[in-house]
């Protein structure tokens, strides 16, 4: 290694995680992860990550395709702290520069999620925020994203939307959101997406139904990515028709729109 390579910064990548996290089917990976985020997610040795314990079952599937490059057990693993995931870490309050260390040092470094890309409907945006902060280079790697993929899938407005996140779960607060989202998305024709934990699917799916005007089209994707993935994008007034949804163990996205 030349001495401009040994002192040069690690990269810190974003890698994706297949959308099969929960679920009680896996996906092959390699129908769903392209060879070249494969072959850099085995090379790195340092990590930041939701859970270890994740991470590891995440590079085992890894390794079946494309060995790793260290031992399982020897590389060095950094969590999110649980605050952050509880309470998202985009406010800048948390300060993740030192996660990123090992990277001063020169070492490259992955960024991972649980499910999909990292910092985009989870947890990891303080990350990426330090890594620039301290003149990184950030390298997104290409992989699943639910919110898109659930868009391309819903027939809704493509080229106006926003993801808002996790509803209230107080019904009345929820209620409020619910007609407040609508009304934008009416009258603007912005799309409207947000998501929920998976057990509480059945219950945002009643709620919507009982709170949307019937003529809002209403789409819900779940399992996305799976042989089982299922997309159903109909008006409000169809969905009363048979309003069976997605079960409550499979992650989904909601959308409303025009």
């Amino acid at each position: 290694m030349t001495q401009a390579a040994a002192t040069r910064p690690g990269r810190v990548y974003l890698v994706p995680a297949p959308l099969d996290f929960g679920c009680d089917r896996q996906t092959a990976l390699q129908q769903v992860m392209p060879a070249g985020t494969l072959q850099v997610a085995a090379q790195l040795e340092h990590w930041v990550c939701e859970n270890a314990k994740t991470l590891r079952a995440y590079l085992k599937r890894v390794n079946e395709l494309q060995p790793l490059s260290h031992q399982l057990q020897a590389l060095q693993i950094q969590e999110l702290p649980r605050e952050v995931h509880k309470k998202g870490d985009h406010s800048g309050h948390f300060d993740a520069r030192p996660l990123l260390a090992p990277a001063l040092q020169g070492h490259d470094m992955g960024l991972v999620s649980e499910a999909g890309m990292p910092a985009v409907a989870d947890p990891g945006s303080s990350v990426v925020r330090a890594a620039h902060d301290m003149g990184l280079v950030v390298l997104p790697l290409v992989g699943p994203v639910s919110l898109l993929l659930a868009l391309a899938a819903s027939g809704l407005n493509g080229q106006n939307f926003a993801f808002v996140g996790y509803l209230p779960q107080d019904a009345v607060q929820r209620a409020s959101q619910i007609r407040a989202l609508e009304s934008l998305a009416l009258r603007t024709g912005q799309s409207q997406l947000f998501i929920e934990t998976p057990y509480r699917n059945a219950a945002l799916l009643q709620a919507l139904l009982q709170t949307l005007q019937q003529n809002t089209r209403l789409a819900v994707s779940s399992g996305l990515t799976l042989d089982s993935a299922i997309t159903r994008s109909e008006s409000v007034k169809q969905w009363r028709q048979r309003s069976a949804g997605p079960d409550n163990q499979t992650p989904a996205v909601f959308a409303i729109g025009r």
